[in-house]
Formats: C-alpha cells, structure tokens, sequence
C-alpha cells in the first residue's frame, strides 16, 4: 500500500480540491510551454557556432587526402569523418559511412531496403507474410513509427535496468518471420538505462531462427554523459564477430545533438559484407552526401578525443535541468506511491511511471494549462502503453525558469489523475 492508498477516502478528496484549485490558477496564467521533444536548447546550439566559420576560402575546402568537397565524389563520406565515427563506433574505418545529417534517415533507408530488396541474397521481407520486429519498451516512438509504416507486426519486449528483457528475446527470435531488433543501447530513450555486458553478449550470440536477423543499434547518446565518467557499453560488434553473427549489427550515430540537430552529420557502420551491400544500394541512390558540412565538423571537433571533451560543455548545460526535474519530483511527489521515475547517468529524458491508467489524463491536464508534452502511449509500440503509465519527459529545451514551472504543474497534474484514479476504485 502506497501513501496516498493508506489515506481515508475523504482524506483523498480534500487533497483533491486544493490541487484542482491550484490548477486553475496555473490555467489562469496562459502558459504555452513546449517540453514535447528532446531538442537541444539554444544554449547548447551556441556551443559549436564556431563550426560555420570552419570551411572559408582562406582555409580551403579540400580534405586531408586533397578532394575538393564542393565537388562530387566519396560517396561514403570524407576520411576525416569516418576516422571520428569509427572511434565512436570502435569498428575499422572501412566499416563506416557518413551521410547526411539524419540517421533516422539512415536507418530508414536500411529497413527500406531489406523490406523491398534484400541484402547479401536474403529474401525481402516485402514477399513474405507475417514479418515481425521486437521493440522494447518504453522506447523510441520514431523507431516504432518505421516499424509501423513498412506493416511489420511490433512485439513489445519489456525494458529491465540492464536492457530488453532477455528471456523474452530469446523465446521470440527461434521465428523465422522476427527480423530484428531496436536498441538505443546507451542512456536508452526514455529510461536512461546502459545495456549491461551479459545484455550485449547475449544479443550477440542469439541463435534466431531467421538468417536475416538485424540488431538495429541506434547509439544517439554515446556521448551524452551527464557524470563523468560515463556509463561504458561493451562493444557489440566485437561480440557478433566473435560469435560469428557480424552480419546482423547495424549501427547508426549522429552528430545531431552535439553540434546542430537540423545540420549535423550522422553515420552507421556494419560488417564489411553489409556495408558493400549498403554502398551498392546508394550508388543508385545518391551522387553523394553534403560533404562541405562533413569538413566543417572534422575541422571543429578535430578528433574522437576532442569531440568528447566538448560534450561536457553540454553537460554544463543539462545536469541543472535535470537536476530542477528530479528534485522536483521528489519534492512534490516522493513518498506518496504514485510515481517512480529514473535519474539518469546521460541521455536527454526522464521516464516517470505514474498509477496504471493515470498516464494520459495527466498529459490532457498539462495540455489544458498550456504545457505540451510526448504523448501519452508514444513510448510504446503503435502509441499504445498498456498500462498507460509511462510519460516521458524532456527537460532540455525549456529554459531553467519555464522547465520550473512546467515540472511544478507535472506534479499537480500526476498527482490530481492519480487521486481521481484512487477514488474511483474506492
């Protein structure tokens, strides 16, 4: 029993009133607060300013080899990017390509192709019936969103402090139809949680039923530590190969929230039977990605080592909001055994599980007193949260005053949903 399910019916209800009559008095004030998206603020765009002045006709516009990068050629990006990516992918760099500025993009284009074409002489999944994908959850809605698009069926696989749930993953995949998995492997959206070792080695040694299993390793927050050190994660590659699986790790990384979101680099990596497979493919697709704004990266960061020592400048930036969420969740809700949530080592959410059922009426609160927040379900597969519990909230675009705020009215309206929620089961 929780601390407001010991309380008295009438108890509840008292409490009832005085939040709903706080509540008005935030509507009253017409806020419009956007915390819908985990984008980076304005104080952390101005942090790689200097990257536009990077590329100029004073300092040239070749790479290291001596390519002019207003031209066409290298169709799998500059050497100096790939030397980066391979560093933060801990592959050879002749497993690395570098596109645009999207690796969603990326990872689109890959479930586009084994869904209409196949790779390395695998059936596409296109003429098949019944192809599935695991997703585990609370996850990326924008993963699930592909998944949903190319009609593949999505099972949730539940999240655990150390990843997806194993056993549950190993029961699925002995399906020829199941065709991989989504893994944000490192400070996961929402939960910030780190894939442990025996999570890592055991994705890598799965013995799936289906030759074309991928492990779809969306590694967006890499380095986004908020302490440092920063969590590790084993490194997967390493692990298949060993195994004898390389063929099923597709990586994906970007450059989206450590420089600009709208003008980054992003890349992925696989084994080398992949990755020429993948070239062949863009050769019909693409004369080439924006080279100019590869250079202007390559010649900011300098290297691997530099653009991790950058990354703390955001941390600057992130851990006091971070720190306005968590401690205002505790202040407002701590103890009262309607919500947990995590306090993440990196990454850019808080995940909070409220009371089963109270997930979107909270949100539809937020949204009447102006604060707009993920959907309630989106960290699920087809926007559906079966227990309609978990909100995920993205501290990192608001200023500290207004983030403040928002997070004081989160409470108010978590804590109202949940009340209700209570008192209709008395």
């Amino acid at each position: 029993m929780s601390a407001l399910q010991l309380e008295s019916k009438e108890q509840l209800s008292s409490r009832l009133v005085e939040l709903e009559g706080i509540y008005e008095q935030y509507k009253q004030q017409g806020l419009k607060l956007d915390m819908s998206r985990g984008k980076p603020g304005p104080e952390q765009l101005d942090l790689t300013m200097g990257l536009l002045d990077c590329v100029n006709s004073r300092e040239g516009y070749r790479t290291k080899d001596g390519l002019d990068t207003r031209n066409y050629g290298l169709l799998d990006g500059i050497p100096e990017m790939k030397e980066i990516f391979a560093s933060v992918f801990e592959v050879d760099q002749s497993q690395v390509i570098v596109g645009g500025n999207s690796s969603l993009n990326m990872m689109f284009d890959f479930i586009s192709t084994v869904y209409s074409r196949g790779i390395l002489g695998n059936t596409p999944w296109c003429e098949l019936k019944g192809v599935k994908f695991l997703c585990p959850a609370p996850g990326y809605d924008r993963h699930f969103a592909i998944t949903e698009y190319f009609g593949i069926e999505m099972i949730t696989i539940d999240m655990t402090p150390a990843g997806p749930d194993m056993e549950q993953v190993e029961k699925y995949v002995s399906d020829p139809l199941v065709k991989g998995i989504w893994c944000v492997p490192m400070y996961s959206n929402p939960d910030g949680i780190t894939y442990s070792d025996e999570t890592v080695k055991r994705l890598a040694s799965l013995k799936t039923g289906a030759p074309d299993f991928y492990i779809m390793w969306d590694n967006a927050y890499c380095l986004h530590h908020l302490e440092f050190p920063g969590d590790k994660l084993l490194n997967l590659y390493n692990e298949a190969k060993a195994a004898g699986n390389e063929n099923r790790v597709v990586m994906f990384a970007s450059t989206s929230k450590i420089s600009f979101p709208g003008a980054g680099v992003a890349a992925m990596a696989a084994s080398p039977a992949v990755i020429a497979d993948v070239k062949r493919r863009m050769s019909f697709q693409t004369i080439g990605h924006d080279k100019i704004n590869m250079l202007r990266h390559a010649r900011f960061f300098g290297s691997y080592e530099n653009m991790c020592e950058h990354m703390k400048l955001h941390a600057a930036v992130l851990r006091p909001k971070f720190k306005v969420v968590l401690d205002t969740l505790e202040k407002n809700l701590g103890g009262k055994g309607v919500a947990q949530w995590n306090s993440p080592r990196g990454g850019y959410f808080v995940s909070v599980n409220l009371l089963d059922g109270c997930a979107k009426e909270t949100i539809r609160l937020l949204k009447e007193a102006g604060v707009v927040m993920t959907p309630a379900g989106a960290t699920y597969p087809y926007g559906k949260d079966p227990r309609d519990r978990n909100i995920r909230i993205a501290p990192t675009f608001p200023p500290i005053e207004e983030l403040q705020v928002a997070m004081e009215l989160f409470c108010i309206c978590a804590e109202i949903a949940c009340i209700r929620k209570l008192l209709g089961n008395a």
